[in-house]
C-alpha cells in the first residue's frame, strides 16, 4: 500500500507557498523606487522604504526556497513543463530578490 496524500500535499503546500511568494515579490516590485529621483523631501521616509524591501527581499527568499524544497520531492511526477516553469519562477525571484538586497545595500550605505 502506498501513501501518495503526502505527495500530493507537499505539491499543493509548495504550490500555495510558491503563489504566495509570487504575490510578495510582486508587492515589493511595485512598490520599488527604482528609477524615481529622490528629493529632498523624501530623506524622511527612506530608512522606512529601505527595511520594507530588505525585509521582503529576505522573505521572498525564503519563501522560495521552503516552496523550491516542497514542490521538487525525490520521487514526482514526470511532467518537464511544469517543472521548468517553477524553476523559471523561482528563479526570477531570487535574481531580482537578491538584485534588490545588492541595490539597497549601494543606495542605503
Amino acid at each position: 500500500m502506498r501513501n501518495r496524500g503526502i505527495g500530493r500535499g507537499r505539491m499543493f503546500m509548495g504550490g500555495l507557498l510558491l503563489f504566495a511568494a509570487i504575490i510578495s515579490w510582486f508587492t515589493a516590485f511595485a512598490m520599488s523606487p527604482h528609477g524615481q529621483g529622490a528629493g529632498a523631501s523624501g530623506e524622511h521616509v527612506r530608512e522606512t522604504v529601505v527595511l520594507f524591501l530588505r525585509n521582503s527581499a529576505i522573505g521572498n527568499l525564503i519563501l522560495v526556497a521552503l516552496a523550491g524544497w516542497l514542490l521538487f520531492p525525490a520521487r514526482r511526477p514526470r511532467w518537464p513543463a511544469r517543472d521548468y516553469a517553477i524553476m523559471a519562477t523561482i528563479g526570477i525571484i531570487v535574481l531580482t530578490s537578491v538584485y534588490q538586497l545588492i541595490w539597497l545595500r549601494s543606495v542605503a550605505y
